[in-house]
């Protein structure tokens, strides 16, 4: 009997795959779709929508997973998971166009979600880490007076960093708050070196004071990285608004001095993703464009290592949220080399960075410029 030799393939190369064989080149991308499986997680749906969507699904050959409770309508709210092929999922985007109980909107975000899926990946970017602080995790203290700032400064830029985060005040866990005053003391030195030297790079101001944020926007940075999401300062939300500048919001789970003290979810990735669409739902309503928006899911920042890694794995469940992703994993605990040197930390930092790229991040966050600019090379990007 004739052996059958299978060998399962990477959705993501399938239109490839059905060139290799010999299928019909002009018909092939659309015949991709029907090869590319996702499930879709779906939130707070009543009874009705939950079992119309169910059927919907039904009726393309999909599925749908709701509660038991959905079918008695004995659930008030239900979270649904959606499974199908993009083919199939687009069916259904356009059948509950004609559906009642508000699931015409939901065919458009299906819509959205799909094309979102289908754009093309771009080039991650490098952003290089200037700490200007007494007690940051990996360096506090050897970039706290100005001129070896300003050394290390050029160093980032020789290395060919793509934006820069400057940042005058360690949120590490455990850390207290520095005050607008002191952080600006060490920043606007810095930002007043950049302009008088015309050198033109991205800069990103790592703090959660809408104060220094106002005064270092005028000095002349194009960014605010603010760990607290915008909740630390309230008028954080109105300055970012008001400069029309990019903003990283990123999910923290209390603050620094008590966010290591056992922290704990249900539902991690639930979590993240939820805070996440809250925050960026939050900075839209006070006036900061979508466009603007990158999301950090906050490794390190109330979180175990076991949290942590299991963020990294799952990274793509956030790409739904529509906005360019950040992660900061350079020489964190989660490498579990707290005795290490920097140089060996920046080894395993890149091994790290090599998954988060796989895994769709958009943003490298890192201490080591050069090295993790020779992976993307080596990633031929």
């Amino acid at each position: 009997m004739k052996e059958f030799v299978l060998k399962e393939l990477n959705s993501e190369d399938i239109l490839t795959e059905l060139n290799s064989i010999g299928f019909d080149k002009g018909y092939a991308p659309f015949a991709a779709n029907k090869y590319v499986y996702k499930n879709i997680k779906i939130f707070g749906l009543t009874s009705a929508q939950a079992n119309i969507l169910k059927q919907t699904a039904l009726s393309v050959g999909a599925d749908c997973a709701t509660p038991c409770g959905t079918i008695m309508g004995t659930v008030e709210n239900a979270d649904c998971i959606l499974g199908g092929s993009t083919s199939q999922i687009s069916k259904i985007a356009v059948k509950l166009g004609i559906q009642p109980f508000g699931l015409r909107a939901l065919g458009r975000e299906l819509e959205n979600f799909i094309k979102q899926q289908e754009s093309p990946r771009s080039k991650p970017r490098v952003m290089g880490i200037l700490n200007l602080t007494t007690n940051s995790f990996s360096d506090g203290g050897q970039y706290y007076d100005f001129d070896n700032a300003i050394a290390r400064l050029n160093e980032i830029i020789e290395e060919g960093a793509d934006i820069i985060d400057i940042g005058a005040e360690s949120t590490k866990p455990y850390s207290e708050p520095i005050s607008s005053e002191e952080q600006l003391k060490k920043l606007l030195p810095v930002l007043e070196y950049l302009s008088d030297k015309n050198l033109d790079i991205p800069i990103s101001i790592d703090t959660r004071s809408a104060e220094v944020a106002k005064a270092c926007l005028n000095a002349g940075a194009t960014a605010i990285n603010d760990v607290s999401g915008l909740t630390y300062d309230n008028d954080m939300r109105i300055v970012v608004a008001d400069y029309g500048c990019p903003v990283i919001i990123q999910h923290t789970k209390g603050t620094p001095d008590i966010m290591q003290l056992n922290p704990a979810y249900t539902n991690l990735m639930d979590e993240i993703f939820l805070d996440l669409k809250e925050k960026t739902d939050y900075a839209i309503k006070a006036g900061i464009n979508k466009e603007n928006i990158i999301i950090d899911p906050g490794i390190g920042f109330g979180k175990t290592r076991e949290h942590n890694f299991e963020i990294l794995r799952r990274l793509k469940e956030l790409k739904s949220l529509g906005s360019p992703i950040l992660m900061g994993l350079s020489r964190k605990s989660l490498l579990d080399l707290s005795e290490a040197d920097n140089a060996t930390k920046d080894i395993f930092s890149v091994a790290l960075a090599a998954v988060a790229i796989e895994n769709g991040v958009d943003i490298l966050r890192v201490h080591n410029v050069k090295l993790h600019k020779m992976l993307l090379n080596v990633f031929n990007m």
